[in-house]
């Protein structure tokens, strides 16, 4: 959902078109005390904010800044702003959220893997260690063997969820630099 904060006259004919070309729902709040209110109660991918508001009151702007959580806040004159712009700078904020959201997950990811490895690997040491104890009774040597056979196993997901991410991460960013020699192609 994403909230338009304007008191022009031209703020819903700016959410049909927003609305139009993201097919995301368009709120609008007329002032920053309004939208102010709906960004506590509601969740917002982004806040597009008329900069011929802040200019009355900044004090109302730094309290409804405070309150974005995770929405990106995207700046506009709309007494100026052509609708096609208005959608270019949308789609753009928006994008740039997913980017944004998926190196998030991505980095809690490898963090995890990471994580995980490292515990696996004490783990496997433990067991490497009780096995070489001597005079080890059959039936604890029996359960330790299978134990480190499950934490080779694991372990040998762990990296292949590595590796995976990694060639994921790879064609992300292959996908990405073909996507910006596009539009670097249409912009001239």
């Amino acid at each position: 959902m994403i909230l338009l904060v304007t008191p022009s006259g031209r703020g819903s004919q700016c959410a049909a078109t927003i609305r139009a070309a993201t097919g995301q729902e368009v709120l609008i709040a007329e002032s920053l005390v309004r939208a102010t209110t709906l960004l506590r109660t509601g969740s917002y991918l982004l806040v597009v904010l008329d900069k011929y508001l802040p200019e009355n009151d900044a004090d109302a702007e730094t309290i409804m800044c405070g309150q974005l959580d995770n929405a990106l806040l995207v700046e506009v004159n709309l007494a100026v702003t052509g609708m096609d712009r208005l959608v270019r700078e949308v789609r753009a904020a928006l994008e740039r959220r997913q980017r944004e959201e998926a190196s998030a997950r991505q980095s809690a990811v490898g963090q995890l893997q990471g994580e995980l490895s490292g515990t696996l690997t004490a783990l496997l040491l433990s067991v490497e260690l009780a096995l070489k104890t001597p005079s080890l009774p059959a039936p604890l040597t029996e359960k330790l063997e299978v134990m480190h056979e499950l934490i080779n196993v694991l372990c040998g997901k762990v990296r292949e969820a590595r590796s995976q991410r990694e060639l994921d991460m790879a064609m992300q960013n292959q996908s990405d630099a073909e996507c910006g020699k596009v539009s670097l192609k249409t912009d001239n």
